[in-house]
């Protein structure tokens, strides 16, 4: 254990990627670029966490934002809990740490978003707390080297992960430590042909020694895929779409916004659900017309057909209920509105329809 660090840290100082969260060790920009890549791959984030730092420069200007503001910056980053845990927390360190982000894992620990992932990352980065993570990158790393046989993810093997990623962590430089594990894990030690004479710890590997890295750690089991089958309504009333939000206490997509849509109901036809569904969950009735487009995408296990058709207003006024409130806008201002990523396919063909189609 004590030749890791001997081995990887020079690895990292010379291999490591040009990420612009690693140009300083302020604990704001390591905490952001933290949470954005919890689930999200680093090519992805880079984008994002520059435009995220140019509108919210520190913890004072995103403290002070709009959270409508702040989802807006996250749109298409997904699971945007983060977003709404990372102003939430802002708020409460301004609130009890105006001067500077304390060095103080109890006052981290917290704050809501913040699990021992994000405490260890951000304190062992920013401040040189021997503290761990462990995400997957890490993960794979440690069960290959160690030839750990169980599951590292969930149970024992859970609790396994975590001690070992403590027990390897040096005195000094335990943040580009937790770095280097993760950079190891992406750049070397892949899930599924790592580059094992690339690898600084190749012999001292287990895994690498008894030729287990295709079982080591073993496949994550398959999640059942249910297939949904939805349909959208933009509701037309004029040159004007009925956009509603989602209330803050939604399942998914908390405060967002989107035209209105649901599961269809068993022997329902597409024209049969519009009506209802915009009656149900707008109080506004409505009349379906074409189908616009079909929209395919996937949340946790399911699998969604979103058809979207257009509707004319028949009447009625949009009531609370179901959505917390609802706005009659022009394609023109859809952009200014944080919606999912599939709403923003729907949008930018509302916003850009093709030349041959009229959409109202």
């Amino acid at each position: 254990m004590s030749q890791l660090a001997d081995r990887l840290l020079p690895w990292f100082d010379a291999h490591h990627r040009p990420l612009p969260w690693r140009d300083s060790r302020d604990p704001y920009r390591v905490w952001v670029s933290e949470v954005m890549l919890q689930q999200t791959t680093v090519a992805a984030v880079v984008p994002y966490f520059t435009r995220f730092l140019a509108a919210f420069p520190d913890v004072h200007a995103l403290a002070a934002a709009d959270e409508q503001q702040v989802l807006k910056l996250w749109e298409g980053l997904g699971y945007y809990r983060r977003a709404r845990h990372l102003h939430a927390a802002a708020k409460a360190l301004v609130a009890s740490h105006p001067a500077a982000l304390p060095d103080d894992p109890a006052v981290w620990a917290d704050l809501p978003g913040v699990g021992r992932y994000i405490l260890g990352a951000v304190l062992s980065q920013a401040f040189d707390r021997k503290l761990p993570i462990v995400e997957a990158n890490s993960l794979r790393v440690l069960a290959r080297v160690f030839g750990y046989r169980g599951d590292p993810r969930e149970g024992a093997g859970k609790a396994w992960v975590w001690e070992a990623a403590e027990s390897v962590l040096p005195d000094r430089r335990a943040g580009d430590f937790n770095q280097a594990l993760m950079e190891l894990g992406a750049l070397v030690c892949s899930p599924t042909k790592p580059r094992c004479g690339g690898c600084p710890l190749a012999d001292v590997c287990v895994a690498n020694r008894d030729g287990l890295q295709v079982v080591v750690p073993p496949p994550k089991k398959a999640k059942e895929i249910v297939a949904v089958r939805e349909v959208g309504v933009v509701v037309w009333d004029g040159p004007k779409l009925l956009l509603c939000r989602r209330p803050p206490d939604a399942a998914r997509w908390q405060n967002m916004w989107e035209v209105p849509h649901a599961e269809v109901g068993e022997g329902e036809s597409d024209e049969e659900a519009a009506a209802r569904i915009v009656r149900e969950l707008t109080g506004v009735t409505a009349v379906a017309g074409e189908e616009l487009t079909t929209i395919r995408h996937g949340v946790t296990r399911y699998a969604i057909t979103l058809t979207v058709l257009a509707a004319t207003r028949a009447g009625g006024r949009f009531r609370r209920g179901f959505y917390a409130e609802a706005k009659w806008v022009t394609p023109a201002e859809l952009t200014g509105f944080p919606v999912s990523a599939p709403q923003r396919k729907l949008m930018t063909l509302l916003t850009h329809p093709p030349k041959q189609r009229k959409l109202f």
